[in-house]
């Protein structure tokens, strides 16, 4: 049987670049071509106002490749000139209670181990907020933020006078706004560029005590756990621990803390504006578990895109309708790959910034889980195992009765 690696949309017409032939994280040449996808949507989480738009929406190429040297993947196609972050991107997970669990417990943490309480806070790539809003109300601190995506909220300004989001990347002409934590969440990984640019965020820290705190997607979990559905075009890095840690070694930081978070699907790390080169030692045997794995996940891969193609097949002979649960990459790709823009036509989602939205490439209608009601579902697919209970507990709350089944 022959399993579609991507979707319906049309390709983008793009100049013939060259290919990376370094990985950015270490300069290393030892690389091993690990997957290749033909066309995928440039931006899983932009939101698309009409069914033509989405299913014309840019695409781009993936071509995987690991880095023997540090244990780094990365999509050495990349072309970061096809990246435009606006306020239509959308990517908050913030309307979960599961999530919102999370990063107060990564905010409290942060808050209590560096003694932040009222003092100041820079977070690059703030998306709409609310984590920075969350340091802010559980630490009493002052916080600056900076995102282009971002969109200003009334109703929060008014009883968050300390907070100051400004609507631009981070940059060295922001150097003069000092603070005692930098944190930069769920961006390093969009970054073509990442060593570049960390240095140059030690450069405006310069010689003041800044903590950093950066949190990314495991990429050693999307190889070893076939997380196939985190392989976007927006990210062209897949960090694993040691990669990581010695990207931050190498570009003048102190690291103090490295460990996985949220299921093991993030890497968060803590980091003194020290100047250190040294990296941190990949256990023995680490490095070579993890080229097995890249060798073994185009296999791998394909063999779970044709799984989840029979088991539609098998569902739609059946006669029974299925919805997606989670509008944002994860579903996107799970959609677009297995191409259920007729299959499944409607995507759920709990926020309600997406409702009425349309997902890139299918050209799904995003819906509260409301509509589950009208469309009459019986197959459910969670798009993340961490959140099935919260959507369980939903679902029986609407009176239904749906099989969840986790991608």
């Amino acid at each position: 049987m022959s399993v579609p690696v991507a979707g319906p949309a049309r390709e983008t017409p793009t100049a013939e670049l060259p290919l990376g032939n370094e990985c950015p994280v270490c300069g290393g040449r030892a690389l091993t071509d690990v997957l290749e996808i033909p066309r995928v949507p440039v931006h899983c989480n932009v939101l698309w106002p009409t069914l033509e738009e989405a299913l014309a929406a840019p695409t781009a190429e993936i071509r995987l490749a690991f880095c023997g040297a540090c244990g780094h993947t990365f999509n050495r196609a990349f072309q970061p000139e096809l990246m435009a972050y606006s306020p239509r991107y959308e990517n908050s997970l913030h309307f979960s209670p599961r999530f919102q669990e999370y990063a107060r417990s990564v905010a409290a943490h942060l808050i209590e181990r560096y003694d932040l309480h009222g003092k100041d806070i820079i977070e690059i790539g703030c998306g709409k907020g609310e984590f920075l809003t969350l340091m802010c109300e559980l630490g009493q601190t002052r916080g600056v933020g900076f995102d282009p995506s971002y969109v200003p909220d009334e109703r929060r300004s008014a009883s968050l006078a300390r907070i100051e989001v400004i609507q631009d990347f981070y940059s060295d002409r922001y150097a003069d706004r000092g603070a005692d934590l930098i944190c930069c969440r769920h961006v390093l990984e969009h970054l073509h560029d990442p060593q570049e640019f960390l240095r140059m965020v030690r450069r405006a820290i310069g010689r003041r005590k800044t903590v950093v705190f950066f949190e990314v997607p495991n990429g050693r979990c999307t190889l070893k756990d076939l997380a196939i559905w985190d392989i976007i075009y927006e990210h062209c890095s897949y960090f694993s621990s040691h990669s990581l840690a010695r990207l931050f070694a190498a570009s003048g930081f102190a690291v103090c803390d490295l460990r996985e978070a949220f299921g093991g699907q993030y890497l968060c790390i803590e980091a003194l504006s020290e100047n250190a080169v040294r990296a941190e030692r990949m256990r023995s045997g680490e490095l070579e578990g993890m080229a097995l794995e890249a060798e073994a996940f185009a296999d791998e891969y394909r063999r779970k895109l044709t799984l989840w193609h029979d088991l539609f097949e098998g569902i739609t002979r059946a006669g029974r309708r299925v919805v997606v649960w989670g509008a944002g990459s994860k579903g996107a790709m799970f959609s677009y790959l297995l191409a259920l823009g007729g299959q499944a036509d409607a995507v759920v989602d709990i926020n309600p910034r997406k409702h009425g939205r349309y997902v890139a490439g299918t050209g799904q209608r995003i819906v509260p889980p409301e509509c589950l009601r009208e469309r009459k579902a019986d197959v459910v697919i969670v798009m993340n195992a961490l959140y099935r209970d919260e959507i369980g507990q939903r679902i029986r709350e609407l009176g239904l009765n749906c099989e969840i089944l986790c991608a």
